[in-house]
């Protein structure tokens, strides 16, 4: 990737009570984020999640579409998460979707870092448009 956007964020994470008869144990959250920073914008998604049965391991996917101002372009794209715990062990993948971007983030690829430290969320964000 040619270029690096770092800075802050703030999630609200709202709980989707489950389908009548859902025993699946997976859980469902709408999210919506504040971005700040070298990324200036919004996002809107669901995850899915599930803990297993011991203790710090589980795992997640998520889907968000962010609108917001990159390096001066406006527009929007899609990011795609995975994640898993293994034992408080974190395994984290969030990716710009192929060809999802709009306005002029059209062409955007990249991968997103989340690093959460002391109660607060930050963002490493590699990316490349064009």
């Amino acid at each position: 990737m040619s270029e690096m956007a770092k800075g802050t964020f703030e999630v609200k994470a709202t709980p989707v009570a489950p389908d009548a008869g859902d025993d699946t144990g997976i859980g469902r959250l709408t999210l919506d984020k504040k971005f700040s920073g070298d990324l200036e914008g919004t996002s809107r998604g669901q995850m899915l999640g599930v803990r297993s049965a011991t203790e710090g391991s589980g795992g997640y996917v998520a889907q968000e579409k962010v609108t917001a101002k990159l390096s001066g372009r406006s527009g929007s794209f899609i990011l795609q998460h995975i994640g898993t715990m293994t034992r408080n062990a974190p395994t984290m993948n969030v990716t710009v979707v192929p060809d999802s971007g709009t306005g002029e983030l059209t062409g955007i690829s990249g991968t997103m870092t989340i690093i959460i430290a002391n109660g607060k969320h930050n963002y490493e964000f590699a990316y490349k448009i064009g």
